[in-house]
């Protein structure tokens, strides 16, 4: 359709099929795999955590086949704005990818805490001198330091061009890619299945502990949405390399979690702060072992961080293109094509985010998560919408059983949504979780009375 014909003058399409899945794919699989998995076996057993991931996967793999659908068929930075602003009009739009835009956020700002945290594994003395505690947790000169470089490094990169970052973003992708398969044929090779006792942990509840987690392991597809104005493929292919990169990340976590509770029995699990690198180790009888995965989790750490400045800022550009933030989001660099302003926007968040300590990374992983639930609820939801008023536009991409597959993304959306509320054993945590989410919500609706006229 002409009007998503894309002006010359904006961004450069430069992408190809490896660029694509390494964006998606490596946007999804950053640090949580290294840091979290331990505690997802323990907390659901060896089965349970595969059972949350696949019933997370399956929730998601719905979703995204809503989005392969309307990113093929409107490939325009910004993604779900568009679909959403198309179908629903303005106000929903915004509630969407407002959303959307705090789950970006969320991620850029974990990462630069995450970094030094990964970082320490290999080279304990980095911590330095310590500035100050934050509900227990102590800050070090060395962390915020190590925080803030890799933050100018990571804007740097994506300033000058979204050729550079996806180069960037496909060697460290490799890198990641080796470490896992290191383990993974490590625990086929000399794990056992003894370890993997109990299969499900009781409570059972567990599960929805690690369920509530899963979008938060999986946003980063919907990067290839925002940055569709730079991917240089037929449209039709972008929608199949979405729903591919999904299917691989769910593979990915679940094989990794079970070589994890192969590797380790429950009382080792419960002694380790990085069950990855400590599983590789006693898998592989040496420390190389786990710095190897260390090295593959630091990879993770900057391929995640990379995708979402990525797509943060392509949404912060479109945002700006209606009117919900002021112009200068919506500026492209003269000569790299990149909107650096909202790429220096997120890397300010992620300079300062070290300064308060590894107590805020479980948070902003949960709300972060619910953050994302709601965006993706809205994108099936303008999805039947779309069928509906636009029956003739253009699909590239089409998914078969619309209604049915659009419906069942709505209802498994909302279904994750309510296990973030208190009536939920594994709701957000009060006052900080909520206190994160009310006041991004706040932020937004500052926004929002603010808003100018292109928004009418």
């Amino acid at each position: 359709m002409a009007d998503f014909d894309i002006p010359p003058d904006r961004f450069k399409r430069v992408l190809r099929t490896r660029d694509v899945l390494a964006l998606s794919f490596g946007a999804m699989i950053g640090w949580s795999w290294v840091l979290f998995t331990g505690h997802w076996v323990l907390s659901a057993g060896s089965i349970g955590t595969l059972l949350a991931f696949s019933a997370g996967g399956a929730v998601i793999l719905f979703i995204g086949l809503t989005y392969a659908e309307l990113a093929a068929a409107m490939p325009k930075a910004g993604g779900e704005h568009v679909y959403t602003r198309v179908a629903l009009g303005p106000a929903w739009s915004f509630v969407c990818t407002w959303a959307l835009l705090m789950a970006y956020a969320t991620v850029c700002v974990f990462e630069s805490v995450a970094l030094p945290t990964a970082i320490e594994y290999l080279f304990p003395s980095i911590r330095l001198a310590t500035l100050w505690t934050v509900l227990g947790a102590p800050v070090s000169a060395g962390f915020v330091a190590i925080g803030i470089v890799a933050a100018l490094v990571m804007t740097w990169i994506n300033v000058i061009g979204i050729r550079a970052a996806a180069l960037v973003q496909s060697v460290i992708t490799a890198t990641v890619l080796g470490a896992g398969v290191l383990l993974i044929v490590g625990a086929a090779s000399f794990g056992s299945l003894a370890n993997t006792e109990p299969p499900i942990a009781i409570p059972a509840t567990g599960i929805l502990t690690v369920l509530i987690m899963v979008p938060a392991m999986m946003v980063g597809f919907d990067v290839l949405p925002q940055s569709a104005e730079e991917i240089n493929l037929p449209p039709r292919r972008i929608g199949w390399l979405l729903v591919l990169s999904l299917l691989m990340a769910v593979l990915w976590y679940g094989a990794i979690s079970f070589a994890v509770s192969m590797a380790l029995d429950p009382k080792e699990l419960a002694s380790t702060s990085m069950a990855t690198a400590d599983a590789a180790t006693s898998l592989w009888h040496g420390s190389w072992a786990g710095t190897v995965l260390i090295v593959g989790g630091i990879g993770g750490i900057l391929t995640s961080w990379n995708a979402f400045i990525i797509g943060g800022s392509r949404v912060m550009f479109a945002l700006s293109e209606s009117g919900f933030l002021p112009a200068s989001f919506s500026r492209l660099h003269p000569k790299y094509k990149t909107p650096y302003v909202g790429v220096c926007v997120l890397g300010l968040m992620a300079s300062i985010s070290p300064f308060f300590g590894r107590t805020i990374l479980v948070w902003l992983v949960d709300t972060g998560s619910f953050a994302v639930v709601i965006a993706y609820i809205f994108v099936p939801i303008a999805f039947l919408v779309l069928r509906r008023k636009q029956p003739d536009l253009a699909r590239p991409f089409r998914v078969r059983y619309p209604s049915l597959v659009g419906v069942i993304a709505v209802v498994l959306g909302l279904v994750l949504l309510s296990f973030y509320f208190p009536w939920s054993p594994s709701s957000l945590i009060w006052p900080y979780e909520w206190g994160i989410a009310l006041g991004w919500a706040l932020l937004g609706l500052v926004c929002w009375l603010f808003r100018d006229s292109r928004t009418n």
